[in-house]
């Protein structure tokens, strides 16, 4: 798989953050499908949402947070890799990795709405309400018009000046976008408006209490209830989701 080869260069591009306290606890623990490639996450209305990746088992699922049992899902196309996802005033936005395309599910019913394209590949997703923000596997953020998904702006992400690449799995918490950063144990908090790293959160102990043999079960996947105030993250083939609450 292109993303396994590439990682040992990928992961020479990457600044390290090492901390030597754990600034979070586990509240709580979910199952999680083992056999899902987490690539989307988000919670809306009581509701935890999930798109997967890998050419024909991708896709867009509600799942029921106590017990994980997926309550409905859609598949993509079988020549499609699904990635990120976000709900937009009723409708969940989703994209594929390579193919640059990407579609509008109704909520209500998951039917496949409007598609549109980007330039580059796509990796996840989230919105502060104003913008839906795209991860294209690099140090870069877009901001898109979620009405056309056409682009306003965009931000370089840095830490200590540098560029913090692989930026993959989108979450926007009370005014920071939180974001993975693929084939790390570690979630960057970013200022949305000059993309500086505020912070890291490492979740390194926490991958180590999940300590998966296959290479690919990294951490993937961000989710936040506002109205509870509860932050979720699971990965790749996980068989755990959790609840944790960042210490401040």
């Amino acid at each position: 798989m292109m993303r396994r080869i590439l990682l040992a260069w990928l992961m020479l591009l990457a600044p390290v953050a090492a901390h030597a306290d754990t600034r979070w606890d586990i509240v709580k623990r979910y199952p999680h499908d083992p056999k899902a490639f987490t690539e989307g996450l988000f919670w809306l209305d009581g509701h935890l949402w999930e798109s997967t990746g890998q050419p024909g088992r991708s896709d867009i699922r509600e799942v029921e947070l106590a017990s994980g049992k997926v309550l409905r899902s859609v598949r993509l196309p079988r020549q499609y890799f699904g990635e990120g996802i976000v709900n937009w005033r009723g409708e969940i936005i989703s994209l594929t990795w390579q193919h640059h395309i990407g579609w509008r599910w109704t909520m209500n019913d998951l039917r496949q709405g409007e598609s549109f394209s980007y330039i580059g590949e796509g990796w996840g997703l989230t919105q502060n309400g104003h913008d839906i923000i795209m991860s294209d596997g690099t140090d870069e953020l877009r901001f898109l018009d979620p009405a056309t998904m056409a682009e306003r702006r965009r931000i370089s992400v840095t830490w200590r000046d540098a560029p913090v690449r692989n930026l993959n799995e989108l979450e926007y918490v009370r005014g920071e976008i939180l974001a993975n950063v693929w084939m790390t144990d570690q979630i960057a908090r970013i200022d949305p408006k000059s993309g500086k790293v505020i912070d890291w959160i490492d979740l390194t102990a926490l991958s180590r209490r999940v300590n998966l043999p296959d290479p690919d079960a990294v951490l993937n996947g961000i989710a936040y209830d506002a109205a509870r105030d509860r932050l979720f993250v699971t990965g790749k083939y996980w068989p755990s989701l959790f609840e944790i609450r960042l210490r401040r």
